[in-house]
Formats: structure tokens, sequence, C-alpha cells
């Protein structure tokens, strides 16, 4: 069920309450669902108003740390998102692409997690660059995703109910899980969460299926990712600006990288401009908090630009934390 934004609380009392319901949050309470778990979702914004439905969204661990936990997180993710490439509906594709580079360099810190990783051929290299990697990885749909995963908790027997918190003490469980992302900031007085503002372009595509990363551009991260219909082209990692607002110049400075790598985005149709805040935290905070005379809680954000990419491992772990504060 859904209530109304700012309604006082109608979700009967459950087992555990996963407050957000972005991509982190909504693969959580799928998890705790399909486990057995009685869990229910509060969230001031439902998933298509998330940031989650701005990202381009590509598996690649991006702004997330410490990085030997995002590399077990992730590898486990990848797993779980190469196998939903195989049901249409779930909105995953696998797709090859490179990460390119103007200088030499060594195998990416990620690459274990990743089944084939391998370095550009020179003919796969735009000119002007001189190294680079080529690896298949799944590139998501997250407008079709979302959808599915909404669909996968409701046949699990999950609800949600929309309304807005101004502290985790409102929330009715034995157990509370917090996915609020930046809402962090505000909800639990977390002020080491900042905004990286990333500024997006969805234009039509005109047939490209390789994505291109070019992580270390002068003028700006650019990002090319194909995807069924149309092509995200990025971006920007504006950190601590908080702004939603497009900018034009922006989106131009935007268009004019992802045209010199790709010509064939030359004249594309554009479709629509879109800004996210990731999420953004010194480390990402998934543990368990007990505080005297109060329900545990189990916290799960800060994953920065990688929150698809960690998404399946990080519900997995919020999975043994909540099992462990109820029979623990």
């Amino acid at each position: 069920m859904c209530g109304m934004r700012g309604e006082r609380g109608t979700l009967a009392r459950a087992d555990v309450v996963v407050v957000g319901c972005g991509v982190i949050g909504l693969t959580a309470a799928i998890c705790l669902r399909e486990a057995g778990v009685d869990a229910g979702i509060v969230a001031a914004r439902l998933p298509h108003a998330t940031t989650s439905s701005v990202a381009a969204a590509i598996w690649y661990p991006y702004k997330a740390y410490p990085e030997v936990s995002v590399l077990s997180w992730g590898g486990r993710t990848f797993e779980v998102l190469e196998a939903l490439s195989d049901t249409p509906e779930s909105g995953v594709l696998m797709r090859e692409g490179v990460e390119i580079w103007r200088e030499r360099v060594p195998a990416p810190w990620w690459a274990s997690a990743v089944p084939r990783v391998r370095r550009c051929d020179d003919d796969e290299l735009p000119p002007g660059y001189i190294d680079g990697y080529a690896f298949a990885t799944p590139v998501v749909e997250m407008p079709v995703y979302l959808t599915y995963l909404m669909a996968r908790f409701a046949a699990a027997g999950g609800s949600v109910e929309q309304r807005t918190l101004s502290s985790l003490d409102e929330v009715d469980a034995r157990v509370v899980v917090n996915c609020v992302g930046l809402g962090a900031r505000d909800l639990v007085d977390d002020t080491t969460m900042e905004p990286i503002r990333g500024q997006v372009v969805r234009v039509r595509n005109p047939g490209l299926k390789r994505f291109m990363l070019d992580e270390e551009n002068p003028e700006g991260v650019t990002y090319i990712v194909p995807r069924s219909g149309d092509c995200i082209l990025g971006g920007t990692a504006e950190e601590g600006e908080w702004e939603l607002e497009p900018d034009p110049e922006t989106a131009a400075g935007i268009m004019r990288r992802c045209t010199h790598l790709e010509p064939r985005l030359t004249g594309v149709e554009v479709l629509e401009h879109r800004v996210g805040l990731r999420p953004a935290r010194p480390e990402i905070r998934l543990e368990r908090e007990d505080r005297p005379g109060e329900v545990p809680r189990i916290h799960n954000y800060g994953h920065g630009g990688s929150g698809i990419t960690l998404s399946w491992g990080c519900a997995e772990e919020t999975l043994r934390l909540v099992q462990e504060a109820r029979y623990g």
C-alpha cells in the first residue's frame, strides 16, 4: 500500500522496515522478503523519483570506499546482474565496452570481480588515447529495472508506504534498515554525507552497442552508455554541489566531449536532460547499530556512484545483519 507523502504511519507493524526506496533500499527489501523476513518499505519518494532513476547505469565501481569491501560486494552484484540479463523484463543487458586512457595504466583494481578483462587493441582506441581495457559488464536500464524490482517486491508480499520521516524513531518495527542515501545527512545527522552532482544527457541511440568510459578526460568525466533505444551521455562529478536543475552549458560540454569520442552521435536527437546527486561518504556505512532501549538499526548507505554496482552484495550483507539482530 502507498500512503500520501507526510501521512502518519499506516504500514502495519512489520518485523523489519526498510527506510528508503532507491535501488539500495528496494534491493535490500527484496532480499529480506525472499529470505522469509516480514519486511516493508517506508519512503518519501518512490523509486522513479529517486537518484537511482537518473543513473546511466553500468556496473562499474565509482567513488565508493573502502575498495576491499567494494570489491566483495561488487563481485557478488556482478554475478546477480549477469544472471538477470537472461530475464528480458529486468532491463539488464550485458554489453562490452572500453575504458580508455591517455597514458599507460595498470590493470583495473576491480578486475578480479569481472570474468573477462583484456587490454584494448590499438584499433579500439580513439585518436589521442594510448591505453585502455575492454570488458563486458551489466548495463541496467533503470526505468525498466526499477519497475521490475517493484514488481518482484510486491510478488514477495512486500508493501510500500510513502511518507516523509523526521526521525527513524517514527518507524514501528523490530528492526529498522536505513537506506536513505543522501537523506542520512538530516535523518541520522551524518554530516560526512555529501552530494556528488551528476548531469547527463539522454539521446536517441544511433546504433551504438559498446559503452565508452573516459574518467580522466581533462575537460570532465566522459561516458557513453548505449541502452536498447537510447544512450546516456555524461557527465559530471561535482562534489558538494546540490543544484538539481540541468545546466545548458554543462550539457553542451557533455555533447561535445561524447561526439568527439563517438562521431556517430553528431546531430543525434536529445530526449532529456537529467541531474542526480550521488550519495557520497568517506566509507560506505553498512553496519548494525544498537542503542539502549531502542530497536536495532542496520545502516546501508553512502554508496557514492556505485549504487547499482554494490546493490545485491550489500543487500545480502544487510540480510545477514538483520538475522543477527533478530536471532543473534
